[in-house]
């Protein structure tokens, strides 16, 4: 199955991102992908996405992570629901917070 997703590229302590089409099995830090649909630097919140490639990927069948979804959703190159990308806290988690 093919995914949107981001790929880090870039320094330590100076992260940026692609937005890429890639395998679902492959790793996110393999360096395979099949296209580079744009970008997305974190510390400038410098974004550039090719709208038209996405919206023909995803009447494809690629699927759009989490993460990409709700970028994708910022940039209106699709409509709908953000995707809650914070984890649920263990129930452990819990029980340390109330003492």
């Amino acid at each position: 199955m093919l995914m949107i997703r981001l790929q880090r590229v870039g320094r330590k302590n100076d992260p940026n991102f692609r937005v890429v089409l890639t395998d679902k099995r492959n790793a996110p830090k393999s360096g395979k992908f099949l296209e580079i649909l744009g970008f997305y630097n974190p510390k400038t919140k410098a974004k550039k996405i090719e709208g038209d490639r996405v919206k023909y990927w995803l009447s494809k069948g690629a699927k759009a992570s989490a993460t990409a979804n709700n970028l994708l959703l910022k940039e209106k190159v699709i409509s709908g629901k953000a995707i809650n990308v914070v984890p649920k806290p263990k129930s452990a988690d819990i029980d340390n917070q109330s003492k």
